[in-house]
């Protein structure tokens, strides 16, 4: 059987390659709880310790319950995407309408359908290195191939306008961003977002934005969409979301995509050929995301992740685990080890044995200094993070 030669571009998700070793040390007898041992602390996925409120639980029950379980349109429920454009102007002051926003099977199907709308075989796409590397991935599925710059602390771990400017060739379909990133937690600047944005439409580009983790910031100057700086009709601009952060719908697997005009149809031609529809008890569920009460508990939880960051941060300062830059949304801390290990790789294995705390190694999200970091996931409960920073500060004395 000859397998598609699309495959060679596409690298093993490190990340899971990791959670699978850290499993399996997991049940090991000095880790596993069982038999006495000291249990593994996963702080390598980046999935909320918090799972769906109780309206949206209520909400998938009545759906259920009523046989509303059919196929929807391929662009999701009018209800859902009339909810979803709402809350863009109540949470961002803008102007979304419904008619832009479609629904999809996730942000990862979202992605997809981003990339296949808008690469074609051989089109170059700008990210930053470092950068979540399914984003690369769905790149290069589509033909495209994946150019990543290195992107610095003084730039916030992300691309500057002067480095799309000056890695721009003939070749260069567009640029695909994410603010707040997956793995650093740091979002673009609004200023340079703008700028970028104004540097892709110039040169005739798309740019795709990442913004799963746009309601979970904690800075109000970065906590801004790149919406705000699109053209009429969002010309040049597809951005991307998600319930599964924010809205602590991991499982439940619904996103959506909100983009021009002129990219509406297309999208939908895809999307019914492709999965037909996002899950019709998942979109039913997730209209109940947008009441007051729910909105009240997302952000009672978005404060939860503000305080573990807060404690995170200066604790891995003191193991001499430094963060370049503090991340501002998100949940995730990107940390310099070399100061106890050549090998970010080896330093996570190294504590996953030693300490029995799972961390995720940079060689995921990049080359440029993958060596050096490792990926910490404040997810878990506070006194899972007291625990693990006990542990990481023993096994490093």
């Amino acid at each position: 059987m000859k397998l598609a030669s699309r495959l060679a571009h596409i690298d093993p998700f490190y990340v899971m390659e990791c959670a699978k070793a850290a499993r399996e040390i997991a049940l090991s007898p000095a880790c596993d709880a069982a038999q006495g041992g000291r249990p593994m602390i996963f702080l390598n996925i980046g999935e909320p310790d918090f799972t769906a409120v109780t309206a949206v639980v209520a909400a998938a029950n009545r759906c259920m319950a009523a046989g509303l379980t059919q196929y929807t349109q391929a662009t999701g429920e009018p209800l859902l995407r009339e909810a979803i454009g709402r809350w863009y102007g109540e949470r961002f002051g803008l102007d979304v309408p419904a008619r832009r926003i479609v629904v999809t099977a996730g942000a990862s199907a979202a992605l997809q359908l981003a990339c296949l709308a808008l690469v074609d075989d051989g089109d170059e796409v700008l990210m930053p290195d470092p950068s979540y590397p399914c984003n690369r991935h769905f790149v290069a599925a589509a033909g495209g191939v994946p150019v990543l710059l290195e992107a610095s602390p003084a730039g916030r771990w992300q691309l500057t306008a002067a480095q799309v400017e000056a890695a721009w060739t003939a070749r260069t379909a567009g640029v695909l961003l994410a603010s707040p990133s997956n793995p650093t937690g740091t979002s673009i600047d609004p200023d340079e977002m703008r700028r970028t944005l104004q540097a892709v439409r110039a040169r005739g580009g798309a740019a795709i934005v990442d913004e799963i983790y746009l309601a979970l910031g904690f800075d109000a100057r970065y906590g801004q969409s790149a919406l705000a700086h699109a053209g009429p009709g969002g010309d040049g601009l597809v951005s991307i979301n998600s319930f599964s952060k924010y809205f602590c719908m991991t499982g439940w697997r619904l996103g959506w995509m909100v983009l021009p005009d002129a990219l509406v149809t297309a999208v939908e031609k895809l999307a019914q050929n492709l999965y037909i529809c996002p899950s019709a008890i998942a979109q039913q569920a997730a209209l109940a995301c947008f009441e007051p009460q729910s909105i009240a508990e997302y952000e009672r939880r978005r404060e939860e992740f503000r305080r573990r960051r807060d404690f995170l941060l200066p604790a891995l300062d003191r193991l001499g685990l430094k963060v370049p830059v503090a991340p501002d949304g998100a949940f995730y801390a990107w940390a310099d080890c070399s100061a106890h290990a050549a090998s970010s790789w080896d330093f996570t294995f190294d504590m996953m044995r030693r300490a029995h705390v799972a961390l995720t190694p940079g060689r995921d999200f990049g080359r440029a200094a993958a060596g050096r970091y490792v990926r910490f996931s404040y997810a878990s409960s506070m006194a899972q993070l007291e625990e693990a920073v006990a542990r990481l500060g023993a096994a490093l004395s």
